[in-house]
This record gives structure tokens, sequence and C-alpha cells, in this order.
């Protein structure tokens, strides 16, 4: 029996209910009966009737619940609002912290390979600067930042070392032991699932890898953490100069490794658009999500780009195959 897949429906004052809807018309009937969405029954019932969609939707207890037709199978999750598009902030993030938690518990049994969440709205999880990396990664107990994201499409990868924290506080995160952590955590996550060693490319963080200073990062933390794990037998190269690695030469790597968040995201996202996924490793279990957020100026006006939401769908349909 393939293994469950769960969908968390995310924040609900996003363009999440189009983009379910516009995946699910596109998913094989047998992929659609391994999905089950953590949701609010009556506001997704809601959402599509105000777009003009037609699904059949349907409540289970349970992912053990299987249905003989392709109905879309919501785990309802109690929300109260008036207007589906727009729902209370404090309803809002009580739902989402609850789907999260549901999502999570639901990840760790053995016949579910992974969760995928739908855009959320950072500002629902209350912390700052915390986003739904962060939130799993404290619910697995990861205390010394093991988990690692990963944006992945078909033709490459990119990783920060740092996710979402201030600038001013990126080079106080820059240390020898998170990056060889991190890079080991991806390598091994490649080669499990790829059955090959990626290449991997590592930025620099200061502009021209602050001309290899000896007071620099790049001396102290950055080539001393490649040097060990290449005497660790992983197909590594850097430090990389960041402002003309995504001109061509990324397209040597299956993987770039950035310092921080925007030094990777931004390119990626200018090279491939919405044709990618975001990954988290060095949790329990697998968790992706669709590379963008909730797009609050395309609320209920059906124009949102379904591609990254159908792009995770795809990719854990390759793996449970």
């Amino acid at each position: 029996m393939r293994k469950k897949i769960i969908v968390i429906s995310g924040d609900p004052n996003s363009i999440n209910s189009e983009i379910i809807f516009k995946s699910w018309k596109n998913i094989s009937n047998r992929l659609k009966k391994n999905i089950y969405f953590i949701s609010n029954y009556d506001l997704l019932k809601n959402q599509f009737k105000r777009l003009g969609y037609a699904c059949s939707l349907k409540k289970v207890k349970n992912i053990k619940e299987n249905l003989k037709d392709n109905s879309l199978k919501i785990i309802d999750v109690r929300l109260k609002f008036k207007d589906p598009f727009n729902v209370s902030t404090l309803n809002a993030s009580k739902f989402t912290i609850n789907c999260l938690n549901i999502g999570h518990e639901l990840a760790l049994k053995k016949d579910v390979l992974g969760i995928i969440n739908c855009p959320i709205n950072k500002k629902l999880l209350i912390k700052k600067n915390y986003g739904v990396t962060d939130f799993l990664a404290k619910k697995n107990n990861l205390k010394n930042k093991e988990e690692v994201m990963l944006i992945k499409n078909n033709k490459l990868a990119v990783s920060p070392i740092t996710t979402h924290i201030d600038l001013k506080d990126v080079h106080k995160n820059i240390k020898k032991d998170l990056i060889i952590r991190k890079v080991k955590v991806i390598n091994e996550w490649f080669t499990k699932n790829y059955k090959k060693k990626p290449k991997i490319g590592v930025l620099g963080l200061n502009p021209h890898n602050a001309e290899l200073r000896k007071d620099s990062h790049e001396i102290k933390e950055i080539i001393p953490s490649i040097s060990l794990l290449k005497k660790a037998k992983i197909n590594i190269s850097g430090p990389l100069v960041a402002d003309t690695t995504f001109i061509n030469e990324y397209k040597n790597y299956d993987v770039i490794i950035g310092m921080y968040h925007d030094q990777v995201l931004t390119p990626f996202k200018t090279l491939f658009k919405f044709k990618a996924i975001n990954i988290t490793l060095g949790l329990k279990y697998l968790r992706a999500s669709p590379d963008h957020g909730v797009a609050s100026n395309l609320i209920g006006k059906n124009k949102a780009d379904n591609s990254s939401f159908l792009e995770c769908l795809n990719f854990f349909n390759k793996l449970s195959s």
C-alpha cells in the first residue's frame, strides 16, 4: 500500500483554496486516493463556491478512512469565520497552528510519507522571524539548527545556512559546525533519494569573498568547513563568488549553498519563478511547501499560479512510487 500524503491547507486568508482546486484537477485518481487535507470543511466549501469551483468535498475522521470515489478528503478542524476570504487574524492563527500540530502528529505515523503545507503568513505563528521551518523544527525537538531549508526543482537546488534572521545577525551565525552539519544532511538526502553524491557549491558571505582577508568569515569559517567536508568525501567546492555564480556557473552544480536566505532564494526565483518547491530536511519526516507566499493581492481573483503546489504533489508522488 502506498503511503499517505498529508496536505495542510494553511492560511485561510490566501490563494490556497485556488491552488488546491487547480492542482486537484491535474493529478491522477491514484494519487488523489492517498491525499488527506487538514482544513476546515465549511471554509473550503465556501471559498470554492465563491470562486465558482465544482469539486466534491467529504469529511473524514482520520487517514484510515478511505473513500470509494475521488472526493477531496478533509480532516475537519474548527474555525470561526463570517467571510470565508476575511477570517480574523486571531481565528486564522489558532486554526493554522492547530492544523500544523495535527499534521505533525500524523506525519510521525509509519504509513505517512510526509506533509505539504500550503502558504502561511508567518505572523500567524506569533513569534518574530519564525516560519514553518522553524515551527516544525521545534516540534521535532531540533535545538541546534539541524533542520535544512532546501529549495529545489529538477535543474537545481539551493539552501541557505541561516534562514529567517535579520541581515545584521547573519555573520554571528556563520560557524564551521553549522555549515558542516547542514551540508552533511543535504549530501545524505541526495545520496539516499537520488542514488548519487550531489555536486555542491558553497558561496562566500562577503562581496568578492572579502578578498580572502585573514579576518574574514571566508578564511575563519567557510574555507575550513569546506576542507573538512572534502576530507569526508563530499563533492564540494568554494567559496564561490556570490555575484556571478548565478550567471552560468550554477549549472555545474546540483546544489548551491548560501550563507543567508535572500543570497540564494532571490536569484533562484528570478531564474525559475514558481517551478520549485520548499523542502525541510532533518525532520523525522519529509515536509514540503510551495515556494511562494499567501499572495494576498490575488485572493478571490482566480489568477493564482498553482505550479509550485502541483510540483509538491508530483514530488511526493514520485517518492511514493
